[in-house]
Protein backbone atom coordinates (compact mmCIF):
# COMPACT_ATOMS: atom_id res chain seq x y z
CA UNK A 1 0.00 0.00 0.00
CA UNK A 2 1.32 3.47 -0.85
CA UNK A 3 0.69 4.81 2.66
CA UNK A 4 2.83 2.05 4.17
CA UNK A 5 5.61 2.80 1.70
CA UNK A 6 5.38 6.49 2.55
CA UNK A 7 5.58 5.85 6.30
CA UNK A 8 8.51 3.51 5.71
CA UNK A 9 10.25 6.27 3.75
CA UNK A 10 9.65 8.77 6.55
CA UNK A 11 11.10 6.37 9.13
CA UNK A 12 14.13 5.74 6.92
CA UNK A 13 14.66 9.48 6.46
CA UNK A 14 14.42 9.95 10.23
CA UNK A 15 17.10 7.28 10.66
CA UNK A 16 19.32 9.20 8.22
CA UNK A 17 18.84 12.47 10.13
CA UNK A 18 19.63 10.80 13.44
CA UNK A 19 22.77 9.12 12.08
CA UNK A 20 23.95 12.30 10.33
CA UNK A 21 23.58 14.41 13.46
CA UNK A 22 25.19 11.74 15.62
CA UNK A 23 28.08 11.49 13.13
CA UNK A 24 28.87 15.17 13.71
CA UNK A 25 29.07 14.59 17.45
CA UNK A 26 30.93 11.29 17.01
CA UNK A 27 33.69 12.69 14.80
CA UNK A 28 33.90 15.99 16.67
CA UNK A 29 33.69 14.54 20.21
CA UNK A 30 30.66 16.72 20.86
CA UNK A 31 27.68 16.05 23.15
CA UNK A 32 27.13 12.39 22.22
CA UNK A 33 27.49 9.56 24.77
CA UNK A 34 29.99 7.66 22.57
CA UNK A 35 32.44 9.47 20.33
CA UNK A 36 35.45 8.57 18.24
CA UNK A 37 37.87 9.13 21.15
CA UNK A 38 35.69 8.22 24.14
CA UNK A 39 35.25 4.97 25.99
CA UNK A 40 37.75 2.50 27.28
CA UNK A 41 40.61 1.46 25.04
CA UNK A 42 41.82 -2.12 24.96
CA UNK A 43 44.69 -3.70 23.09
CA UNK A 44 45.68 -1.69 20.03
CA UNK A 45 45.61 -4.73 17.74
CA UNK A 46 42.10 -5.74 18.82
CA UNK A 47 40.80 -2.17 18.45
CA UNK A 48 42.34 -1.95 14.99
CA UNK A 49 40.70 -5.19 13.83
CA UNK A 50 37.28 -4.23 15.22
CA UNK A 51 37.35 -0.73 13.78
CA UNK A 52 38.57 -1.83 10.35
CA UNK A 53 35.82 -4.47 10.24
CA UNK A 54 33.17 -1.86 11.11
CA UNK A 55 34.47 0.57 8.49
CA UNK A 56 34.71 -2.18 5.88
CA UNK A 57 31.17 -3.38 6.53
CA UNK A 58 29.80 0.13 6.02
CA UNK A 59 31.91 0.77 2.92
CA UNK A 60 30.98 -2.51 1.22
CA UNK A 61 27.26 -2.05 1.82
CA UNK A 62 27.34 1.59 0.77
CA UNK A 63 29.14 0.84 -2.48
CA UNK A 64 27.51 -2.43 -3.51
CA UNK A 65 23.92 -1.31 -2.93
CA UNK A 66 24.53 1.86 -4.96
CA UNK A 67 25.52 0.01 -8.13
CA UNK A 68 22.95 -0.25 -10.97
CA UNK A 69 23.41 -4.02 -11.34
CA UNK A 70 22.60 -4.55 -7.67
CA UNK A 71 19.58 -2.24 -7.89
CA UNK A 72 18.24 -4.21 -10.86
CA UNK A 73 18.43 -7.43 -8.84
CA UNK A 74 17.33 -5.83 -5.55
CA UNK A 75 14.14 -4.33 -7.00
CA UNK A 76 12.93 -7.84 -7.83
CA UNK A 77 12.65 -8.27 -4.06
CA UNK A 78 12.07 -4.74 -2.76
CA UNK A 79 9.43 -2.52 -4.43
CA UNK A 80 11.13 0.11 -6.56
CA UNK A 81 9.59 3.14 -4.76
CA UNK A 82 11.16 2.07 -1.45
CA UNK A 83 14.50 0.88 -2.87
CA UNK A 84 16.26 4.14 -1.99
CA UNK A 85 14.65 4.31 1.44
CA UNK A 86 15.85 0.78 2.17
CA UNK A 87 19.38 1.73 1.13
CA UNK A 88 19.24 4.76 3.42
CA UNK A 89 17.87 2.74 6.33
CA UNK A 90 20.50 -0.02 6.07
CA UNK A 91 23.28 2.57 5.77
CA UNK A 92 21.98 4.34 8.88
CA UNK A 93 21.80 1.10 10.85
CA UNK A 94 25.38 0.20 9.92
CA UNK A 95 26.53 3.67 10.93
CA UNK A 96 24.78 3.22 14.28
CA UNK A 97 26.60 -0.10 14.69
CA UNK A 98 29.91 1.62 13.93
CA UNK A 99 29.21 4.33 16.51
CA UNK A 100 28.21 1.74 19.11
CA UNK A 101 31.05 -0.75 18.68
CA UNK A 102 33.88 1.63 17.77
CA UNK A 103 36.90 1.24 20.06
CA UNK A 104 38.96 4.23 21.09
CA UNK A 105 42.59 4.26 19.96
CA UNK A 106 44.57 6.83 21.96
CA UNK A 107 47.84 8.41 20.97
CA UNK A 108 48.13 11.58 18.92
CA UNK A 109 49.36 12.53 15.51
CA UNK A 110 48.86 16.20 16.36
CA UNK A 111 47.28 18.27 19.10
CA UNK A 112 46.91 21.98 18.37
CA UNK A 113 46.84 23.85 21.67
CA UNK A 114 46.94 27.51 20.62
CA UNK A 115 43.51 29.12 20.52
CA UNK A 116 43.57 30.59 16.97
CA UNK A 117 44.65 27.25 15.55
CA UNK A 118 41.95 25.32 17.39
CA UNK A 119 39.31 27.86 16.38
CA UNK A 120 40.39 27.67 12.73
CA UNK A 121 40.29 23.88 12.62
CA UNK A 122 36.93 23.77 14.41
CA UNK A 123 35.56 26.30 11.92
CA UNK A 124 36.73 24.08 9.05
CA UNK A 125 35.09 21.09 10.74
CA UNK A 126 31.70 22.83 10.79
CA UNK A 127 32.22 24.18 7.27
CA UNK A 128 32.77 20.64 6.02
CA UNK A 129 29.50 19.37 7.45
CA UNK A 130 27.69 22.44 6.09
CA UNK A 131 29.07 21.84 2.59
CA UNK A 132 28.10 18.17 2.76
CA UNK A 133 24.51 18.94 3.77
CA UNK A 134 24.14 21.93 1.46
CA UNK A 135 25.34 19.97 -1.54
CA UNK A 136 22.47 17.47 -1.14
CA UNK A 137 19.99 20.30 -1.67
CA UNK A 138 21.83 21.43 -4.81
CA UNK A 139 20.65 18.25 -6.53
CA UNK A 140 17.51 16.95 -4.79
CA UNK A 141 17.87 16.22 -1.09
CA UNK A 142 14.56 14.37 -0.78
CA UNK A 143 15.19 12.21 -3.85
CA UNK A 144 18.68 11.36 -2.60
CA UNK A 145 17.26 10.06 0.68
CA UNK A 146 14.18 8.34 -0.71
CA UNK A 147 11.35 10.65 0.38
CA UNK A 148 10.49 11.91 -3.09
CA UNK A 149 10.01 8.38 -4.40
CA UNK A 150 7.54 7.31 -1.71
CA UNK A 151 5.73 10.65 -1.88
CA UNK A 152 5.18 10.31 -5.62
CA UNK A 153 3.92 6.77 -5.10
CA UNK A 154 1.50 8.03 -2.44
CA UNK A 155 0.13 10.57 -4.94
CA UNK A 156 -0.06 7.98 -7.71
CA UNK A 157 2.47 9.86 -9.84
CA UNK A 158 5.09 8.01 -11.88
CA UNK A 159 8.66 8.55 -10.78
CA UNK A 160 10.90 10.60 -13.05
CA UNK A 161 14.66 10.88 -12.43
CA UNK A 162 15.90 14.23 -11.18
CA UNK A 163 17.56 16.29 -13.89
CA UNK A 164 21.06 17.24 -12.77
CA UNK A 165 22.11 20.85 -13.26
CA UNK A 166 25.76 21.66 -12.63
CA UNK A 167 25.03 24.75 -10.57
CA UNK A 168 26.27 26.21 -7.29
CA UNK A 169 29.19 24.18 -5.94
CA UNK A 170 28.84 21.69 -8.79
CA UNK A 171 30.28 24.38 -11.06
CA UNK A 172 33.56 24.15 -9.16
CA UNK A 173 33.88 20.48 -8.15
CA UNK A 174 32.09 17.36 -9.32
CA UNK A 175 31.66 15.96 -5.80
CA UNK A 176 31.03 18.75 -3.27
CA UNK A 177 29.30 16.27 -0.93
CA UNK A 178 32.49 14.24 -0.66
CA UNK A 179 34.60 17.39 -0.39
CA UNK A 180 32.53 18.40 2.63
CA UNK A 181 33.03 15.02 4.28
CA UNK A 182 36.79 15.10 3.65
CA UNK A 183 37.08 18.52 5.28
CA UNK A 184 34.95 17.45 8.25
CA UNK A 185 36.89 14.23 8.82
CA UNK A 186 40.36 15.77 8.67
CA UNK A 187 39.81 19.19 10.29
CA UNK A 188 40.40 18.53 13.97
CA UNK A 189 42.68 20.19 16.52
CA UNK A 190 43.38 16.77 18.08
CA UNK A 191 44.11 13.94 15.67
CA UNK A 192 44.22 10.69 17.64
CA UNK A 193 45.25 7.34 16.19
CA UNK A 194 41.59 6.28 16.13
CA UNK A 195 40.51 9.46 14.37
CA UNK A 196 43.37 9.02 11.90
CA UNK A 197 42.24 5.47 11.11
CA UNK A 198 38.67 6.65 10.60
CA UNK A 199 39.73 9.56 8.35
CA UNK A 200 42.11 7.47 6.27
CA UNK A 201 39.60 4.66 5.76
CA UNK A 202 36.80 7.06 4.86
CA UNK A 203 39.08 8.94 2.46
CA UNK A 204 40.01 5.68 0.71
CA UNK A 205 36.33 4.72 0.54
CA UNK A 206 35.33 8.14 -0.82
CA UNK A 207 37.78 8.00 -3.72
CA UNK A 208 36.92 4.38 -4.45
CA UNK A 209 33.22 5.27 -4.43
CA UNK A 210 33.83 8.23 -6.73
CA UNK A 211 35.57 5.93 -9.22
CA UNK A 212 32.60 3.56 -9.43
CA UNK A 213 30.02 6.37 -9.37
CA UNK A 214 31.66 8.20 -12.24
CA UNK A 215 31.90 4.99 -14.23
CA UNK A 216 28.13 4.51 -13.77
CA UNK A 217 27.44 8.14 -14.71
CA UNK A 218 29.58 7.84 -17.83
CA UNK A 219 27.66 4.72 -18.86
CA UNK A 220 24.33 6.46 -18.24
CA UNK A 221 25.01 9.90 -19.68
CA UNK A 222 27.78 9.32 -22.18
CA UNK A 223 29.42 12.33 -23.80
CA UNK A 224 27.57 14.88 -21.66
CA UNK A 225 29.16 13.54 -18.49
CA UNK A 226 32.54 13.08 -20.13
CA UNK A 227 32.52 16.75 -21.10
CA UNK A 228 31.47 17.74 -17.57
CA UNK A 229 34.33 15.65 -16.20
CA UNK A 230 36.78 17.48 -18.48
CA UNK A 231 35.44 20.89 -17.47
CA UNK A 232 35.14 20.51 -13.70
CA UNK A 233 37.71 19.08 -11.25
CA UNK A 234 36.78 16.14 -9.06
CA UNK A 235 37.39 17.43 -5.53
CA UNK A 236 39.76 20.41 -5.42
CA UNK A 237 38.53 23.63 -7.12
CA UNK A 238 41.09 24.71 -9.70
CA UNK A 239 41.30 28.12 -11.40
CA UNK A 240 40.94 28.40 -15.12
CA UNK A 241 38.61 25.46 -15.66
CA UNK A 242 35.67 25.98 -18.02
CA UNK A 243 32.31 26.83 -16.40
CA UNK A 244 29.88 23.93 -16.76
CA UNK A 245 26.84 25.40 -15.07
CA UNK A 246 24.64 24.73 -18.12
CA UNK A 247 25.81 21.19 -18.71
CA UNK A 248 23.46 18.45 -17.64
CA UNK A 249 25.12 15.05 -17.44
Amino acid sequence: MPIIGFLYGVVSYGAFLASFLYAIGFVGNLLVPKSIDSGSSGALGEALLVNVALLGLFAIQHSVMARPAFKTWWTRIVPRPVERSTYVLISSVLLALLFWKWQAMPGSLWNVENRPGRMGLNALFWLGWLIALWSTFMIDHFDLFGLRQVYLQLRGVAYTPVRFNAGALYKFVRHPLMLGFLIAFWATPHMTIGHLLFSMAMTAYIFTGIHFEERDLANSHGEAFEQYRKDVPMIIPLPGRKDSRDRTP
